[in-house]
């Protein structure tokens, strides 16, 4: 039997109450990469995340609270990139222009920006080609 807490603490949009009985949720966003070290080290200084296990084939950042993403890994892997990644990471800030500045000189490129459905926001891709938004 589950019991639903107080529904005032759950309100919803419209302020209309609603429980979520949680079956799963995202641990680890996971990168398949050739270099593990340096694409962590790259993503520890883009999300704060620490580094808390570097080795040749694999690589770990922690959250700095626990709240969300928990970690990021990245595991070393034989074949190269070779196609658009499916998903990708979708960053905030609020300063775009100052974080995109800030990422190109950690080594991301910049690839396109966008506008759309009142907001915009820019395409990146990491120092192993990986995609990521920022907006």
């Amino acid at each position: 039997m589950v019991v639903a807490p107080d529904p005032d603490q759950w309100a919803g949009p419209n302020s209309c109450s609603y429980y979520f009985a949680m079956s799963s949720f995202i641990k680890y966003v996971t990168f398949d990469c050739a270099d593990p070290g340096p694409l962590s080290a790259f993503w520890s200084e883009v999300t704060g995340y620490q580094q808390v296990t570097v080795r040749d084939d694999f690589a770990a950042l922690a959250a700095p609270d626990g709240r969300g993403i928990r970690g990021i890994l990245f595991w070393k892997v034989p074949e190269p990139k070779s196609a658009k990644s499916r998903m990708h990471v979708d960053l905030a800030s609020r300063d775009p222009e100052h974080e995109i500045e800030r990422l190109v000189g950690l080594g991301a490129c910049q690839v396109a920006r966008h506008e759309g459905n009142g907001t915009s926001w820019t395409i990146m891709l990491d120092p192993e080609g990986n995609e990521f938004c920022i907006g």
